[in-house]
């Protein structure tokens, strides 16, 4: 267990899990599942969020219903040769919003990318226009999603 979790108490706990299931709960529903003063909730999620374990509230949207269908993981291998390589590929895929998530990985390849758009076609104008034209990409590695089998955002709370 991280011991960041130790410092939570269980209220906390079923707090921060009561708001990974429904993020619009109403403070006084809240209150209720936890079995504590709205005013009591109130305080314990400002803190929550003041402490950075709540970092924020969004909407999921349906890709499917809005032109984004399609996911395709990518490997990135840099030319490490580029000075600066890192930084500025870090900073080319902040503005593009077909990618979804970048990670920087330990392995064969450098980054990790997380893509959503709408069709093959239109990954494939993506990856000659964007993807290969990214700061320091020497070579890439595509894997279209076939099936979703799990895609949460929820994280176990023990």
């Amino acid at each position: 267990m991280s011991e960041h979790l130790n410092e939570l108490d269980r209220i906390d706990l079923k707090i921060l899990g009561c708001l990974q299931q429904d993020g619009r709960i109403s403070n006084l529903k809240l209150a209720e599942a936890v079995s504590l003063s709205p005013t009591a909730v109130l305080a314990r999620v400002q803190r929550l969020t003041k402490d950075g374990y709540i970092l924020g509230y969004e909407a999921r949207l349906n890709p499917l219903k809005l032109g984004s269908g399609m996911m395709v993981f990518v490997e990135v291998l840099l030319d490490r040769t580029t000075p600066n390589v890192f930084e500025e590929f870090k900073a080319a895929v902040q503005v593009r919003a077909e990618i979804m998530e970048c990670h920087m990985v330990a392995g064969g390849f450098d980054y990790l990318l997380k893509t959503r758009i709408a069709d093959m076609g239109a990954y494939r104008d993506f990856a000659g226009t964007v993807l290969w034209q990214l700061p320091g990409v020497r070579e890439t590695r595509t894997y279209p999603v076939m099936e979703e089998v799990k895609n949460t955002t929820q994280l176990p709370l023990r």
